[in-house]
């Protein structure tokens, strides 16, 4: 499939400013800063695609925090999830008895979210949340709760803002979904 690097409206649509997210983004901060006043939480990011939202993020953390990461993959250069989860990298960190966020860029099938959290549950950290920048809550079979959202999106395919179709289009400052 051979998508050219452009924003043309006849390959991708924006769906989501990067105005929208950046406001977005400060919403869920203040909301983190609330619910993490004295505490020092790890925040985990899913590579690839979190990069960009973590640094983001963390930038309007107002609590002492560190930052880890963890690369997981379910896609290859595909569209569509080959249904296994593999971990790529692990943590560096300790967090047993830690408070965690794990933050990831989508959740759609739940797949990846699942996987990190049965990961993460075994070493008893004290709390685990989840910070997604979109979530496709109509296609994602999970038994949790994702406590941190910022939008909730239908299941189009959405390129940018870390996210990618075949390692290209992570550095577009908006969401757009992507055609074909």
């Amino acid at each position: 499939m051979g998508f050219l690097f452009l924003k043309t409206t006849s390959q991708m649509t924006e769906l989501i400013s990067a105005e929208r997210i950046a406001k977005r983004i400060k919403t869920l901060a203040r909301k983190i800063n609330k619910d993490y006043k004295g505490k020092k939480p790890i925040f985990i990011g899913v590579l690839n695609g979190s990069f960009i939202l973590i640094a983001d993020l963390v930038r309007e953390i107002k609590v002492d925090c560190e930052i880890d990461f963890v690369k997981l993959s379910s896609y290859g250069d595909e569209k569509i999830s080959s249904g296994q989860v593999k971990l790529l990298k692990e943590l560096n960190c300790e967090i047993k008895g830690r408070d965690i966020l794990v933050v990831e860029d989508i959740i759609d099938s739940g797949l990846s979210a699942s996987f990190i959290r049965k990961l993460i549950l075994k070493e008893k950290p004290a709390s685990l949340r989840f910070v997604t920048l979109l979530y496709k809550k109509d296609i994602c079979k999970i038994d949790f709760e994702i406590d941190y959202i910022g939008f909730n999106i239908g299941n189009e395919f959405v390129i940018g803002y870390g996210l990618d179709f075949a390692q290209k289009y992570r550095n577009l400052k908006a969401v757009y979904v992507l055609k074909g």
